[in-house]
């Protein structure tokens, strides 16, 4: 009895093993980049070297910088471990160096910051016009959690410049949900949306582990439309036709930067019952450009 006990241990262990290793959404792609089809790559980071993101590809934003967010952005809380970049939110307490109770600037209104994170991006190292991006990622959907993969343009300011967020998750009206979303100025220099969401109910009730595993995010970018991808559903197709600034300028016909963060709190909710640190995972970022006529 004892020695069978032992071997169906063991049988069970290998079948566990086999069906994890079989899973290639729950863990790190182990395949260097594969083709798709009529484009060649064109850039790509992997994050197979361990200690800190590869400063020759990316560039860190400081402090508070963005819609009121609770984080103060540092690099110490980006990591690459085991084939992954890790950004990491944690609940710590910084002195703000910049704190003015007198300014009407909310990044100079807090003395303190609450909580940490990082945010990472090509500007100055990598821009892309048109083309394929492509995004592996496993996010954090806890309470307070807003995690991104974006691109902002060359020139110009927000948000004549031109946003497209190819994954945010946050809270709409307290449902989590996942968006995929273009940004750019109207007439006014105000901001026109054109923006989809997928509640998160809608993934989970695909699979119950949705969140527990790596999924595959992809920006298809042409000179007609930008179409947004979760696991190769369409989330959004934006045509670019009507993406066009009030001085004629169109955004989405320049290039482009890669950002990838995690802010807390603001759109995210409010992470104050929520148990830190959290960890949004990143496995690879690839870009694919059309092979020439």
């Amino acid at each position: 009895m004892k020695s069978w006990l032992g071997d169906s241990t063991l049988f069970f262990g290998f079948f566990c093993f086999l069906a994890c290793q079989s899973d290639g959404a729950n863990r790190k792609s182990l395949d260097p980049p594969g083709e798709i089809p009529g484009h060649h790559l064109i850039w790509s980071d992997e994050f197979d070297t361990d200690g800190k993101p590869d400063t020759t590809r990316w560039a860190y934003e400081h402090g508070f910088v963005r819609n009121d967010e609770l984080q103060w952005y540092q690099p110490e809380n980006a990591i690459c471990e085991d084939g992954v970049l890790v950004i990491e939110g944690r609940r710590e307490k910084l002195k703000n160096e910049e704190y003015d109770p007198a300014s009407d600037d909310w990044r100079k209104q807090r003395e303190f910051a609450e909580y940490t994170s990082s945010s990472i991006n090509t500007k100055g190292t990598f821009f892309f016009q048109y083309g394929i991006l492509e995004v592996k990622a496993k996010i954090d959907t806890a309470k307070g959690m807003w995690p991104a993969i974006w691109t902002l343009g060359e020139t110009k300011p927000w948000p004549s410049n031109g946003e497209i967020d190819v994954m945010e998750f946050y809270r709409v009206q307290s449902q989590p949900s996942i968006l995929a979303n273009a940004a750019w100025g109207d007439h006014w220099n105000s901001t026109v949306w054109d923006d989809e969401q997928r509640s998160l109910d809608h993934f989970l009730k695909q699979d119950p582990n949705w969140p527990h595993k790596f999924h595959v995010w992809k920006m298809e970018w042409t000179e007609e439309d930008i179409r947004l991808y979760l696991d190769d559903e369409l989330l959004n197709e934006v045509d670019l036709t009507k993406t066009v600034n009030s001085d004629g300028f169109n955004p989405f016909h320049q290039p482009h930067y890669i950002l990838l963060n995690l802010a807390l709190g603001s759109n995210g909710g409010d992470p104050s019952e929520t148990r830190f640190p959290r960890r949004y995972e990143v496995d690879y970022v690839r870009v694919y450009k059309r092979h020439a006529d």
